[in-house]
């Protein structure tokens, strides 16, 4: 077996927050958080701050806003989880596939993702700029790729900045049947590892590169400046 180069850079200043969006409460054992502990476990060799935590265990109003107790909700645990969530350099959501699609549990994320994505950062840039995201699906019916294109899509569009293979799955054979590291499946599944292992190296080069770099560059992309009537070379000055 050949010997493993050094890495590139160093990683243990970088914060990572895994989300497993499975159903089940703490104290079951998750099939996602099996597949998020391999890369977790990669993270961690090379000193990131890693946590996973299961948004199940929260209450998580629904709705688009900050903090929904501002909006008839009793109570809400979102703001709480944000402020773990904007600490993190790497942000990674973790799902199974139900009827072909994310779970609940991580739409209802997304939609409180969103509800903080019309504030700015001091640069006047929205406020996920400069973060990376990647996702892990896990399941035993058809669907990773198209889970992880809307779950993806939706952090790009937020701010996030997604690196090359930022992603990876496992599902066994179609229908009821073993998910991940049930009796040890998966486990063996040398695609299933490789793309694991490559996806949270991936995440943290590109928030190695984010991180010297002081973020995504600030120009072009400033609201604050737009709304102040700065166009950025946009072709029409006279646009309004």
């Amino acid at each position: 077996m050949p010997d493993t180069p050094r890495p590139p850079a160093r990683y243990d200043d970088l914060r990572a927050l895994f989300l497993n969006c499975t159903l089940k409460r703490s104290g079951t054992e998750s099939h996602s958080g099996r597949l998020a502990r391999v890369a977790m476990a990669v993270m961690e060799a090379n000193g990131v701050d890693v946590e996973i935590l299961r948004p199940v265990d929260l209450d998580l109003a629904p709705g688009v806003q900050p903090d929904m107790t501002e909006h008839g909700f009793e109570r809400d645990d979102w703001p709480a989880l944000c402020r773990k969530v904007m600490a993190a350099d790497i942000l990674v959501l973790c799902t199974p596939i139900w009827l072909g699609e994310e779970s609940s549990v991580c739409r209802r994320v997304i939609e409180r993702l969103y509800a903080e994505s019309g504030k700015l950062n001091d640069k006047g840039q929205y406020i996920y700029y400069g973060r990376v995201g990647g996702c892990l699906v896990t399941g035993n019916e058809d669907g990773i790729k198209h889970c992880a294109m809307t779950l993806q899509y939706a952090m790009q569009h937020l701010g996030y900045t997604i690196p090359p293979q930022a992603d990876a799955g496992w599902i066994g054979e179609a229908g009821p049947g073993p998910s991940y590291g049930d009796d040890g499946a998966g486990f063996d599944n040398d695609f299933t590892q490789r793309n694991t292992t490559f996806m949270a190296w991936n995440l943290m080069h590109l928030a190695r590169l984010l991180k010297d770099a002081g973020g995504i560059p600030a120009h072009g992309n400033q609201r604050d400046k737009w709304d102040a009537g700065c166009r950025f070379d946009h072709p029409n000055p006279e646009y309004r």
